[in-house]
């Protein structure tokens, strides 16, 4: 994973490692379909499948023409053949020379006011527009999953198909509670009488350990990509 140039600041590198993760659990939720799957769609207003995997165009719209990033020529952004796997694959291409561009950038770059669309907003802004503008087009295509009765990957958290030792959703009063949903190593922790931000970094840390290793780079695991170092 690039370093960033602001990391100094503390709230920078969080940009890169974003988006990293996010690019991650796209590939990951297109991974889950077969080619036959990409015309599937809910309703006859509907997107396909392939047209939610077109995403990589708005992604190389809103880098080149909001954000300044050097970009490939928009003719050459989708893959001459329109597979799943190709598809993933560009995906991650087009993501990792972003990563090292925004990783040069300092926090005065992140900070200017730009030009978005009729408005005017700072860069910052702008890359997490873009982040939740992701997250929107992935979410219904976790939809499509369950219809189309495949396992749904987990993104943000476990799914009713992907599990694991750790896994703690929020499903009632109690894990809203907080202390209540520790994991047991982590409540020991808190009796031992550690600050309470103490044991949320603890509990962090332990959740990274059980969470499957990411990457923009090919796996040997299915629909997974692994983190770049």
């Amino acid at each position: 994973m690039p370093r960033s140039r602001a990391a100094h600041d503390l709230i920078f590198q969080h940009i890169l490692d974003t988006y990293a993760t996010e690019t991650n659990k796209v590939v990951s939720v297109w991974g889950a379909f077969a080619d036959r799957d990409l015309s599937f769609k809910l309703h006859e207003k509907s997107s396909r499948v392939l047209d939610l995997m077109k995403h990589p165009l708005s992604e190389r719209r809103f880098f080149a023409e909001f954000l300044g990033v050097p970009e490939v020529e928009a003719t050459a952004v989708l893959p001459a053949e329109l597979s799943v796997l190709n598809m993933r694959e560009r995906m991650v291409e087009l993501a990792q020379p972003r990563l090292a561009f925004l990783a040069a950038r300092d926090s005065a770059w992140w900070l200017t006011i730009v030009p978005f669309f009729d408005a005017q907003r700072a860069r910052v802004w702008i890359f997490w527009r873009r982040v939740l503008y992701t997250a929107h087009h992935r979410t219904p295509l976790t939809v499509y999953l369950r219809l189309l009765d495949k396992s749904v990957p987990a993104t943000y958290g476990p799914t009713a198909d992907v599990t694991w030792t750790g896994a703690d959703p929020t499903l009632g009063v109690e894990a809203a509670d907080g202390r209540a949903s520790l994991s047991t190593p982590v409540a020991l922790t808190l009796a031992a009488g550690l600050p309470y931000s103490v044991v949320c970094k603890l509990q962090q840390h332990l959740h990274a350990f059980v969470w499957p290793t990411i990457s923009l780079s090919w796996s040997a695991k299915p629909r997974c990509f692994n983190s770049l170092a």
